[in-house]
């Protein structure tokens, strides 16, 4: 069945069918690229790709979805790409750091003020978010805190992060 699938679309009738749909994939390449230039490279390969394989096209299938995964696939591919040859890797010692003058030193008495100051905010947060963020502060990691207060772990987690927001805003407030 494979086969006459196949076989009851010639290359002439695919290029035909191809060339009528393509049109539509111009605009998502625009969306997709944000550039002309790179969106006319992403249609030209969409189109290559899609004759090189045509064989891989049955008859029926809806053309437009086909050309769309196509170019949505190269795009990815394309993004994943640039992306891995961008990251750059400092390899460089850093002795010159070690006669680097420091511009500041830093102020111990000032973080210890700003930690009473989280300590307070913390003492004045509700009972339910102020045991789990006291032991998340105290350094717990999640898994050991829901042991210790015999709670899900999704609890834990979702006090710990309410208990953050309210303890930013009271920070800001104060």
């Amino acid at each position: 069945m494979k086969t006459e699938l196949r076989n009851d679309m010639n290359t002439g009738g695919f290029n035909d069918l191809l060339l009528s749909n393509a049109d539509f994939l111009r605009p998502f390449a625009i969306n997709l690229t944000k550039d002309s230039d790179s969106a006319n490279d992403l249609f030209q390969e969409t189109l290559y790709k899609a004759l090189v394989n045509r064989e891989k096209y049955h008859s029926g299938t809806n053309i437009r979805a086909w050309l769309y995964t196509i170019m949505r696939n190269i795009f990815i591919n394309n993004y994943r790409r640039n992306a891995r040859q961008k990251t750059i890797f400092d390899n460089t010692p850093g002795d010159f750091l070690i006669n680097l003058r420091q511009a500041s030193v830093p102020n111990q008495a000032e973080a210890n003020i700003h930690i009473k100051e989280i300590r307070l905010a913390i003492e004045h947060l509700p009972e339910i978010f102020k045991n789990p963020f006291q032991l998340y502060f105290d350094g717990y990691k999640y898994q050991e805190i829901a042991e210790i207060l015999h709670e899900p772990l999704g609890t834990i987690k979702s006090r710990i992060h309410f208990a953050r927001k309210l303890l930013k805003e009271q920070i800001a407030r104060g």
